[in-house]
């Protein structure tokens, strides 16, 4: 796996880009493929630091992410989560410390961003090197169910479709790193849902690096291998989700899980409890339709 690097970093480290203004000493820092633990990393970031006007948004962070691992990222508004997962894909440059991320990734934010002159086919080679060929965005939007409507526009999609088709963007690059900005957030109950189940999925078969930036707690224990909570700029609690696959958030040590995140994030179980009544239903809901008792359009 290719690494780009940002910010100050050892010749040994891999291609330096940027213009991180750390004071790097050019020592033989290891590389992500070094962990001392034996597994390989995506994703390593060492005293990373990020200041607005003399604020720091992000403050000395520490992270890393296996590769194949599903991280997901908790943390109230203006903690520092957007801005560091721009750090990780490239379009935020301006900072202090070592990054260490695979040359192959790719971002899916919460609003699609789709081009509405260009048909969804074209839209989900965008941006791609080269001059990919249609075969491409047609293997891709088949990933994620939605090579029927290839040749529309899209005002003509659905909420649902066109982040499907935001994710087939990301998926046609075939990332190491994949970069999930609050995808569902504007998606109704039953659409998160089951976007959620389709990233599961696609995640389980390419065994990339997902590192997701949610303020849904249930969605991170639905989906991650660990839940991290942010503060103040910095990764301030780690949760590991040991569940089997699929989840269920009425399950007792999901609902323990859940507690404990909502205690770190300084809410109490009861401000949660109509959020979490209304996510279950939800669920049961998106269980109809997946056993035929029910229809929704995505």
């Amino acid at each position: 796996m290719a690494t780009d690097v940002h910010g100050s970093v050892s010749t040994q480290a891999g291609t330096s880009h940027g213009s991180g203004s750390g004071s790097g000493s050019g020592t033989d820092a290891p590389s992500p493929a070094d962990d001392p633990g034996g597994a390989r990393l995506a994703v390593q970031v060492a005293g990373l630091v990020r200041e607005f006007d003399g604020r720091r948004v992000v403050d000395g962070l520490q992270l890393e992410l296996r590769a194949g691992e599903f991280v997901a990222l908790l943390g109230r508004s203006g903690c520092g989560k957007s801005t560091l997962l721009r750090v990780l894909a490239g379009l935020d440059r301006e900072i202090q410390g070592e990054v260490w991320v695979p040359r192959r990734r790719a971002v899916a934010f919460q609003a699609p961003r789709l081009m509405p002159w260009k048909r969804v086919w074209r839209n989900v080679l965008l941006g791609l090197p080269g001059r990919p060929g249609r075969a491409a965005a047609q293997r891709a939007l088949a990933e994620v169910g939605l090579d029927h409507r290839a040749d529309a526009w899209p005002k003509t999609l659905s909420g649902g479709e066109a982040q499907r088709a935001s994710l087939a963007r990301a998926l046609v690059r075939d990332p190491d790193l994949l970069l999930l900005d609050e995808p569902f957030g504007a998606l109704d109950a039953l659409t998160r849902i089951k976007a959620q189940r389709l990233v599961s999925e696609v995640w389980q078969e390419r065994g990339c690096a997902v590192l997701l930036v949610t303020h849904d707690v249930e969605e991170a224990l639905l989906l991650a291998d660990r839940v991290l909570v942010m503060e103040d700029g910095r990764i301030a609690s780690e949760t590991v989700v040991d569940l089997p696959r699929p989840r269920d958030v009425a399950d007792p040590r999901c609902a323990a899980l859940r507690a404990q995140l909502l205690g770190r994030l300084g809410v109490t179980d009861a401000d949660g409890a109509g959020e979490g009544a209304a996510d279950a239903a939800a669920v049961a809901a998106a269980d109809a339709v997946a056993e035929g008792r029910a229809t929704v359009a995505v």
